[in-house]
Order: structure tokens, then sequence, then C-alpha cells
């Protein structure tokens, strides 16, 4: 998911635990599709990159309904790792990260879903408009 090409966002967790709801929860506040199912990730520098293998690139599976065609960035900067693992939201969580081929990202982890598209948006902006 991204929300322009420095404000990418990785939601990783196991099947079925919401990761295909959020994207399309973000999509509707505006993001677009990198990768769904299968992401590449190069490092470039200090910086990541995603993006879709060819195979897959601008398809989203949406369980019950099958393969959907949408409209997709090609690449953009990983900053956010959201986490949809198993145990529950935290209140007041520490700050956290995720370090993936040597470089770290802000990581939320299996954070309250009720406002969460609305504030990741908002997040991913700032970052987006700061660098």
């Amino acid at each position: 998911m991204a929300f322009g090409p420095q404000a990418g966002i990785l939601i990783t967790g196991p099947s079925g635990s919401g990761k295909t709801a959020l994207a399309l929860a973000l999509i509707a506040q505006g993001a677009q599709l990198v990768a769904d199912d299968q992401t590449l990730v190069c490092r470039v520098d200090d910086a990541l990159y995603a993006r879709a293998p060819r195979a897959i690139a601008g398809l989203m599976e949406v369980r019950g309904m099958g393969l959907a065609r949408l409209n997709t960035r090609r690449l953009a900067r990983l900053r956010l790792v959201i986490d949809l693992g198993e145990g529950p939201p935290q209140r007041l969580p520490p700050a956290q990260s995720r370090t993936i081929a040597g470089v770290a990202l802000a990581l939320l982890h299996r954070p309250s879903p009720r406002l969460l598209p609305l504030a990741i948006r908002h997040y991913m902006m700032a970052l987006e408009r700061d660098g």
C-alpha cells in the first residue's frame, strides 16, 4: 500500500488476519495498492522499496470474490510495517520497529482497527509531505 511514492506500508500477518480488509479500507482513504500476496523488496542505500512481481501486478485476491484488478503504484518506499499477527492491541504501545534487510521501519503491531485506516492515512501523508 502507498500514499505516494515515499509513503509505503507493508501489511503482514497470517491468512485471515484482515490484511485485505485493511488494504481495501486504506484504498478507500486514497492509498494505492503496490502488491498483494507477494511483495518484492529491495534495498537502495538506506531505504527499502516494494513492488509486485510482474505476474500478479495490479491484482488483489479478495476472499469470497476472487481476483480484483486495481490501479496500482508500481514502486513505493517502505516507511511503515503493520503486523496483524497474534496478540491483543495495546492501548499505548511503546515505539517499535522491524528491521528488514538492515533497514529499520516503524512498526504497528495489531493496532485497533476502528480508526486505523484514517490514522494511517494522516501519518503517511505527513511522511510524504515531510520526507
